[in-house]
């Protein structure tokens, strides 16, 4: 969608898909259904189709016009591993973020036994990448917690979770094979609220094990109020990043050649 974004942990969103439909609590107050469905109906407008599940070709190749490297949230409106998206696309999205690799890829699911098999299977290719972190989101105990155990079990040089919003106490759990953690409070309209007890549950398990922790939001009805400060400090911590060179405009043309759809 853009180039420049307001989420706290990433530089820019691409949405080679858009829409979704919900699988678990966490969904409930989804934002980004809020945002597409006031679209809907609106002749010409990216979410015309409000909220429904499509394919959008003509961004797959937009990763390659950013010469500038960003960390890139795959899908911020959608969900890269819903049911609807025919495996071979995913493959086209995979393919972009191997060849455009001076930036660092954000993906993130709910659908985390697809995202397994696929990275064992037909994403094999790109599950080595340092510069593609595949993440799992997390609400509860119940729905959240058995996507770290998939996430866990798929190859993926970088793995993420990101606790957001986060509905409950999680207890103890592991983070072996984790990367990254992200935390945050649900926000806007119907809020549900965080106690800050789970948070420092879950920041001390990442001391514990060395895992970089970002705080994402307090949240709430005004998240601006809030704030991101836990006990005082702001937790931006994150994975290191590669550094890659960026191609000249020659090799752009031969990158753009390589992948057909470009």
């Amino acid at each position: 969608m853009s180039d420049h974004s307001k989420i706290e942990w990433t530089d820019a969103t691409w949405n080679p898909v858009r829409g979704c439909s919900k699988v678990s609590p966490g969904c409930a107050n989804c934002y980004a259904e809020t945002i597409a469905e006031r679209f809907r109906g609106v002749p010409g407008h990216p979410f015309e189709q409000g909220f429904d599940l499509r394919l959008v070709p003509e961004k797959l190749a937009e990763p390659l016009r950013w010469r500038t490297p960003r960390m890139i949230f795959v899908n911020s409106m959608s969900d890269l591993f819903h049911e609807q998206v025919p495996d071979d696309y995913i493959v086209n999205v995979a393919r972009v973020m191997r060849v455009a690799n001076w930036h660092t890829y954000q993906v993130l699911t709910k659908r985390a036994e697809r995202m397994r098999d696929l990275l064992r299977g037909k994403l094999r290719f790109a599950s080595a990448q340092s510069n593609i972190w595949w993440g799992v989101s997390v609400e509860n105990r119940k729905h959240g917690l058995p996507r770290v155990t998939y996430l866990r079990e798929a190859p993926g040089r970088v793995r993420f979770l990101s606790i957001e919003p986060l509905l409950e106490d999680l207890g103890p759990f592991s983070l072996e094979g984790i990367n990254w953690v992200i935390v945050g409070g649900e926000s806007g309209p119907g809020a549900r609220p965080m106690a800050k007890a789970w948070v420092l549950a879950i920041r001390d398990l990442c001391n514990q094990a060395q895992v970089p922790f970002f705080f994402k939001q307090w949240g709430g009805v005004r998240k601006a109020e809030t704030g991101r400060e836990l006990d005082g400090k702001t937790y931006d911590e994150f994975p290191a990043r590669p550094l890659r060179t960026i191609p000249s405009e020659a090799e752009l043309s031969a990158i753009r050649e390589e992948i057909e759809f470009a």
